[in-house]
């Protein structure tokens, strides 16, 4: 399978992540952000293990925990508390600055050289989310901002992470036991820190169906497939699509505006995007992104 596929691929789980606002904010009740997260990560990480049958061995446990805090506990738990507390475009371009760490990580944890392009797109990104979602009137809140910085950091490692230690399994099972995981890390956090969810509608179970299924168990399967075959900056560059999905969205679906200056900023992150993908691609022979084995990079 050529690279281009690979990205094209890789891309569809940051694009379907976009609807997750639209989603939580039309479907889901408000005020348990880290209830929901716990019932987005666990039924779909107990699925995938039913239908993969494939458990961590012992020796991998530590690391699955770890890397289900990063990508899922710890991740999502501080991209709500941003949200919360700052606005959504303020949020959103924080959570943009993980290209970044992901270049400085790689360098740091996989001996990945830093290019200059992939600096210069990867910054260029972040403009075009702020672009894209900042609006003059925001205001900056100190805990919110550093959720955001923090959520950020946490997805950068994750993804990192996920490169350096490839199991000799599937991607669906390297999913499902993260997913896994980082559910049974959120789950008895949610019956601290928040009251019992009330009851349950039928658009309430079908918007946890789809974060769930959709947005957790079959994307995350596509994004840690990517994880494995693309280099660690060409994938985080991958997750600006995210914002640019939800902005179109907002529009379309809600009818919200969109001015020029989003417009451009839509521009400027799909090309920071493209520029990302040709700047992070590697040397033929490069150690640092030498392909895993094939039975791990099956999907």
């Amino acid at each position: 399978m050529s690279r281009t596929t690979d990205i094209v691929i890789t891309a569809l789980a940051p694009a379907i992540w976009g609807s997750t606002y639209l989603v939580t904010t039309q479907a889901l009740p408000a005020g348990y952000p880290v209830t929901l997260a716990a019932l987005r990560a666990l039924p779909a990480g107990l699925l995938l293990l039913a239908l993969t049958r494939c458990l961590p061995p012992r020796a991998w446990l530590g690391r699955v925990f770890l890397l289900g805090a990063f990508n899922f506990a710890l991740f999502w738990v501080l991209l709500f508390v941003a949200a919360y507390r700052l606005p959504g475009g303020v949020a959103a371009t924080l959570g943009a600055l993980q290209a970044m760490m992901v270049i400085l990580m790689a360098r740091g944890w996989l001996g990945t050289s830093i290019r200059a392009g992939a600096v210069t797109a990867a910054a260029t990104g972040v403009l075009g989310v702020a672009f894209l979602l900042i609006n003059p009137a925001a205001a900056l809140d100190p805990v919110g901002i550093a959720a955001g910085l923090g959520g950020a950091a946490s997805m950068a490692a994750g993804t990192v992470l996920s490169r350096k230690w490839q199991p000799p399994v599937s991607a669906l099972s390297f999913t499902a036991w993260q997913l896994t995981a980082g559910g049974l890390i959120l789950l008895p956090l949610a019956l601290i820190t928040e009251p019992p969810l009330p009851p349950l509608t039928a658009q309430n179970l079908a918007g946890l169906a789809w974060l769930g299924l959709i947005g957790a168990a079959a994307t995350y399967a596509i994004w840690f497939r990517g994880v494995a075959r693309l280099e660690p900056g060409a994938v985080s560059m991958l997750g600006m699509m995210s914002p640019v999905t939800a902005v179109i969205l907002g529009w379309v679906v809600l009818g919200q505006s969109l001015s020029p200056v989003q417009a451009l900023g839509a521009i400027i992150v799909l090309g920071s995007v493209w520029a990302g993908q040709r700047a992070n691609r590697q040397r033929a022979g490069d150690a640092s992104v030498r392909p895993v084995p094939s039975r791990a990079r099956t999907a």
